[in-house]
């Protein structure tokens, strides 16, 4: 017997037809009507009459009714005071290089967020929430480094990279550079997104030595190489120079997703609240002839609303 169930039965009762019930519920009518029977064999007593014509209560649904309202208000005055205690919990999220403006906000009466300035790379973020040092992070993850790490990853936005170079017409994918630096430690995350998009695109890999993936030395790097280069999320709010400008690319177009990433087994109430609290009605960008790498964890649902999209 779950609570949704019982919650289901209410539906019902006060509607005294499946079909509004399963409206009002937002599910489908066989399923409700499964559901129904379900909690009729659990609890051993038949709840309802019904007919093609009809729904009405039995004795035992006549009886059971306001103890089960009863029991279900109990249920929600516990996950009001939960959520009362919740609200006062610390709650450590670290970040790569971008965060929602609103962060703060979103997540006021939920917990108490303390924001980590320490900004380390989306690989050693993963990390310190796996190992527990932080409880949530917001970074660029592969779906095996998830898995590696018993993590699970929650949409909460997407970039579309660019290419940095002379002019501003739009530029295939084919024909933009990747930089990839020597720094590991600095740029896995990036390397292995601009080794992929290279080989998925035929793009040019262009190998580094001087972090020439931002700053000054990005741009000095696509003027050197004359071609466009495609800029990474950490180079989005860096000022072009006058003589540079910021391209589209196309055929396809590179999507960057950043994921919210916790604990797999994190049961925390305040913690679930905020991951909640930051993905709730988060749409992705990604639309048309986009590419993702093969393991981002948002590929599919991505792909799929850029198909509905299209339709």
């Amino acid at each position: 017997m779950e609570l949704r169930q019982l919650r289901y039965f209410v539906a019902v009762a006060t509607e005294l037809n499946f079909g509004r019930a399963a409206e009002r519920l937002h599910i489908a009518g066989p399923s409700l009507s499964q559901q129904i029977k379900a909690l009729e064999r659990d609890l051993g007593v038949r709840l309802f009459d019904r007919d093609r014509r009809s729904v009405s209560l039995t004795a035992c649904g006549e009886a059971l009714l306001p103890r089960i309202r009863a029991l279900l208000e109990q249920a929600d005055d516990l996950r009001r005071s939960a959520a009362g205690f919740a609200a006062t919990e610390p709650v450590r999220l670290g970040y790569v290089n971008w965060r929602p403006a609103d962060l703060l906000d979103r997540t006021a009466g939920v917990a108490q967020l303390h924001v980590d300035t320490w900004v380390l790379p989306s690989h050693a973020q993963l990390r310190r929430v796996a190992d527990g040092s932080i409880d949530l992070a917001i970074s660029w993850a592969r779906a095996a480094d998830l898995a590696e790490h018993g993590l699970e990853g929650h949409l909460i936005g997407a970039d579309r990279l660019h290419a940095i170079g002379r002019g501003t017409a739009p530029v295939r994918a084919s024909d933009t550079v990747v930089l990839v630096d020597a720094d590991t430690a600095s740029w896995a995350s990036w390397n292995a997104f601009a080794e992929e998009f290279a080989a998925a695109t035929g793009a040019t890999v262009v190998r580094t030595h001087d972090g020439g993936i931002t700053g000054p030395a990005f741009f000095e790097h696509v003027r050197k190489l004359g071609r466009p280069v495609l800029n990474s999320p950490k180079g989005q709010t860096a000022p072009v120079p006058p003589d540079l400008a910021r391209r589209p690319v196309v055929d396809p177009a590179p999507f960057w997703t950043w994921s919210l990433v916790c604990r797999r087994d994190e049961t925390r109430a305040a913690v679930r609240g905020v991951l909640a609290a930051l993905t709730r009605d988060v749409g992705s960008p990604v639309t048309g002839n986009a590419w993702l790498p093969a393991d981002d964890p948002h590929a599919q649902a991505a792909q799929t609303r850029s198909r509905s999209a299209e339709v």
